[in-house]
């Protein structure tokens, strides 16, 4: 039983004034900004243990959820080797542990393995671990890395030196992780990150053996609005700093070979112009939407000719297909599409002797090109599943058109079998009339009677699309009933690039009414009813359930919101805050009168009325950098002022992570177990 004598925390209302536009918005809980502040972090964790008291009767189910999850994971599996630069590399886990190992073969899988890092020994003493950014110089002795041990996602980057097995003493702090060795093996590119904001604003150019105070600045983005990151096309011969915002690019260009020499600009910067380079023998391939090619299309250009005047279209727009990247080999290139919402991939000679498309058989899929970094092969790497289908990597010969799994997900426990479950695409309407797709899967033996719990899942923002994708977690929903429903809304680019574009800034508003819209035709043709249904988004996804149950609480019985953005106006106000000023495109900078009351009228923190909210599971992260932890920390805190239901609210903090949660395996399927149990509990579901 819950016990019903515990009371909520009531966070203290200190008033605070907000005023611009002539407009005045009282925020009686900005106080809980002071991430130092003792007080603000005896609410969060009192908080937290209101959660665990209220939550303590499902306690032993969630620690079997966590159990089950975790029982259909194979612990000591690892990845599909792949060759690059004349070793294998393999990253592989081991079981009992909750960290990756990353190894490598020379030449042959037969060859003795090397170890590079072995990430469980070196998260030893750490509540959170993260590597990234593994980059092996040209002459495969030295290994650079980040690491993250906060969950800020602000990583030191060091080096390895793979021969004596020994870390270098250079240490590169305030970074992405990532670098890139010139082809020199002694000079490394990074990007590093401003303190405050957390953009990634500067290049520096860094010699072995020099301290960091000694490298070289070699670009600076001043413009707020774009972040910057440095990389080595699949060629090897061109290093390459791009410069990126919601809507523009600018790439400029260095040979491998001459790192002290100036990069070169690749095409200036033009408002709305978005590109991408590959480089092929003496050629550039560029994905961009120059002259309104708004789904994008492929033109080349001479590497010496790069201006945008040169470019000469080789794969025109298409109305209907979205052009989404490319792949480039010496004999073929692979184009990835997308059309009517499904992945395609095409596979073209360089001499036009050849031009097809791989076959796909159903509107439940997830297909994409993987780890293809060998350049001179006849094999394409690509990975496939679908909501009813486990993983699989596939290596497919362009030549011969044959097709070998080199590795299918297992599903462990004895349990899973595929033809158990059914999955389909359904449409709803929205309120302009547009139509908005649907994917679900469930058991099979489906009865439409308004008595099945659906969980309904979507994100809706920056163009991300939520492919359908198959998921063992989910299989615990799955196996106890549940319908699972991914709604395509727009604001994603399931549908195209328009899709996007129609579904942000002063047009957002229809990411929230597509949602609303699909539940109520989950509703109206019987697959669930409202005291069945169930909502849940993270992030940008958070910022739509906020929106969601303040404009149709009724439609939905309880909802997840993770990590959620739900005090936008203020936070796109304050461009203090990590990636705010990169988001002006994406939501609309409030200085601007239009923008702001726009803004205003669905930001859920703004929003929060006195009226019945279903049951509510909010997370958040102490150090998230992306949503900080107090936008739903003072919504939770409205919500309980506001609010005239005696329906659950929740706020789980995670004190020692960020906006991804826990970094381990495992420990990160404990979150799982813990969001599943308290839906499952909502439904009486309780083993």
């Amino acid at each position: 039983m819950i016990n019903s004598i515990v009371q909520p925390p009531i966070a203290a209302k200190l008033p605070r004034e907000l005023k611009i536009h002539n407009d005045v918005r009282i925020d009686d809980y900005f106080w809980l900004n002071q991430r130092e502040n003792q007080e603000v972090l005896d609410y969060l964790n009192a908080e937290n243990d209101y959660f665990e008291q209220m939550t303590s009767h499902t306690k032993d189910f969630e620690n079997h959820l966590f159990e089950e999850m975790k029982s259909r994971i194979k612990e000591d599996d690892q990845s599909v080797p792949y060759k690059y630069n004349g070793y294998w590399y393999i990253v592989r886990y081991e079981k009992g542990k909750d960290y990756p190992i990353y190894t490598r073969k020379k030449e042959t899988l037969e060859a003795e393995e090397e170890l590079l890092f072995d990430c469980n020994i070196m998260a030893q003493g750490h509540d959170y671990f993260r590597l990234v950014g593994l980059s092996v110089s040209p002459d495969n002795t030295m290994i650079s890395f980040g690491v993250d041990t906060t969950g800020r996602r602000n990583y030191k980057i060091q080096v390895k030196d793979l021969k004596k097995g020994k870390l270098l003493a250079d240490v590169i702090e305030n970074t992405t992780g990532s670098a890139t060795w010139a082809n020199d093996n002694k000079t490394l590119f990074y990007t590093q990150k401003n303190k405050q904001t957390l953009r990634s604003n500067k290049i520096y150019k860094h010699k072995l053996g020099n301290l960091q105070s000694e490298d070289t600045l070699i670009f600076n983005e001043t413009d707020e609005t774009f972040g910057v990151t440095v990389y080595k096309t699949k060629s090897r011969k061109y290093l390459v700093i791009a410069c990126y915002s919601t809507l523009t690019n600018e790439y400029h260009i260095l040979n491998a070979n001459t790192p002290n020499d100036d990069f070169k600009v690749f095409q200036e910067r033009v408002r709305a112009l978005e590109y991408s380079i590959s480089h092929y023998e003496d050629q550039f391939y560029i994905v961009t939407n120059a002259n309104d090619a708004f789904n994008f299309k492929l033109m080349k250009t001479h590497e010496n000719q790069t201006e945008i005047s040169n470019w000469v279209e080789v794969i025109a727009h298409r109305e209907n297909v979205l052009l989404e990247d490319i792949d480039i080999f010496k004999d073929f290139l692979v184009v990835s599409e997308r059309a009517n919402g499904l992945n395609k991939i095409r596979i073209k000679r360089w001499d036009n002797t050849d031009d097809y498309y791989l076959p796909f058989d159903n509107e439940t899929y997830t297909a994409y090109t993987s780890t293809n970094v060998d350049f001179d092969t006849e094999i394409l790497r690509y990975g496939y599943n679908a909501l009813t289908t486990p993983a699989s990597t596939i290596d497919f010969n362009m030549v011969t058109k044959t097709k070998t799994i080199k590795k299918e997900q297992e599903v462990l426990g004895g349990k899973f079998n595929k033809n158990n479950y059914e999955s389909e695409r359904i449409w709803a309407t929205s309120d302009d009339g547009t139509k908005i797709p649907m994917s679900l899967v469930y058991k099979k033996g489906l009865k439409k009677d308004g008595t099945n719990p659906v969980l309904q899942y979507a994100y809706g923002s920056y163009g991300s699309t939520i492919d359908p994708y198959f998921s063992t977690i989910r299989l615990s929903l799955l196996d106890r009933g549940f319908i699972y429903a991914i709604a395509h809304v727009r604001g994603g680019e399931y549908l195209g690039r328009q899709w996007y574009e129609n579904g942000k800034l002063l047009h957002k508003k229809n990411t929230f009414s597509d949602f609303i819209n699909c539940s109520k035709f989950l509703i109206t043709e019987k697959y669930t009813s409202s005291k069945h249904l169930y909502a849940m988004g993270g992030s940008a996804g958070g910022l739509l359930m906020g929106v969601i149950i303040n404009n149709a609480p009724k439609l939905y019985n309880g909802v997840i919101a993770a990590v959620p953005f739900v005090d936008v106006v203020t936070t796109m106000l304050d461009d203090t805050i990590p990636l705010t000023t990169g988001e002006y495109d994406e939501w609309g900078n409030p200085n601007d009168e239009s923008y702001y009351n726009y803004i205003k009228d669905y930001s859920p923190y703004d929003n929060v009325l006195s009226q019945d909210y279903p049951n509510l599971l909010v997370t958040a992260g102490l150090h998230d950098s992306q949503v900080q932890y107090w936008e739903p920390a003072k919504w939770v805190a409205k919500l309980r002022e506001m609010k005239t239901d005696s329906n659950k609210l929740f706020l789980k903090t995670n004190m020692k992570a960020g906006h991804g949660g826990a970094s381990g395996r495992f420990e990160a399927l404990r979150e799982d177990a813990q969001e599943y149990a308290f839906l499952l509990d909502l439904e009486n579901i309780n083993s």
